[in-house]
């Protein structure tokens, strides 16, 4: 065993994972084109129809995505209409997101997606099963 084994790219983990979640978001784009939002904003919109009103650290912290990503992002979602922004009532100093009417019709539009991506994403569902499980131990180790 060479000594630089270690930094050949067919040795690390992180570039199979690079490249499956770059090429998986490519595959999410037609789909996410007809509704006008990007994945990260499909995502936002999925954990707030998910989990109702949150506030931005919560957001955040479910998405791991820090506030100079989500600012931006709440920023054009409330410009599109689908989020609003309020101050919580009892700290101002929390940011609360809300789904607005429009926001929550997305909702019913965005139904088809994750179909669509089954059928394009050629894995075996128990694969996909252990993939998940062995992903989220990963994301709870970090």
């Amino acid at each position: 065993m060479d000594k630089y084994d270690c930094l050949k790219l067919d040795n690390q983990l992180c570039f199979p994972l690079y490249v499956c979640s770059k090429e998986i978001v490519r595959k999410y784009k037609p789909f996410l084109d007809e509704l006008d939002i990007t994945y990260t904003q499909y995502i936002t919109l999925m954990a707030l129809w998910d989990k109702g009103a949150l506030s931005v650290k919560e957001l955040g912290k479910q998405l791991y995505l820090d506030s100079g990503t989500l600012t931006p992002l709440l920023k054009t979602l409330e410009a599109k209409g689908y989020v609003t922004r309020t101050r919580a009532k009892d700290d101002e100093r929390n940011l609360i997101v809300s789904l607005t009417d429009e926001g929550l019709a997305l909702r019913e539009k965005a139904l088809a997606i994750p179909a669509k991506m089954g059928a394009c994403l050629k894995i075996d569902p128990a694969d996909a099963a252990d993939l998940y499980r062995i992903l989220h131990t990963l994301m709870a180790a970090i």
